[in-house]
């Protein structure tokens, strides 16, 4: 097992690690929309707060040596599931081939009073 950090990518703002390859797999930790240069949310819609959690996804994915094309299975949470389509079209833009495996709730709140979004995603 191998911790997987990156200054690409938000910190953890807990115990936990931003990534972790495991025999061959890597898991990413969910990622809120945080600018990592910043430590802030970035101004924009829904859309541009997916774009930035997808972003820091996959600075975590490429500092273990991968691709966002390797994800298999990713999870939404939505602290609002009006913003479904607007979602869907930012997050199609980060996979043009076949999309992975999702699932997408809605969730009361998120950590750091995240603005809308947060995503993970666990690939090869």
């Amino acid at each position: 097992m191998n911790k997987i950090a990156t200054t690409n990518a938000p910190a953890a703002i807990g115990p936990y690690s931003q990534g972790i390859e495991c025999n061959g797999m890597i898991y990413v930790s969910g990622q809120l929309p945080v600018d990592p240069a910043t430590g802030e949310f970035p101004e924009g819609d829904i859309q541009d707060l997916t774009r930035q959690s997808m972003k820091n996804i996959i600075a975590i994915l490429e500092a273990a040596g991968s691709s966002a094309d390797k994800i298999v299975k990713t999870t939404i949470f939505l602290t609002d599931l009006a913003n479904f389509v607007p979602v869907n079209q930012a997050y199609a833009e980060f996979f043009p081939g076949i999309a992975p495996a999702r699932a997408c709730v809605q969730v009361a709140a998120l950590p750091k009073g995240a603005p809308k979004s947060a995503e993970n995603a666990e690939g090869i």
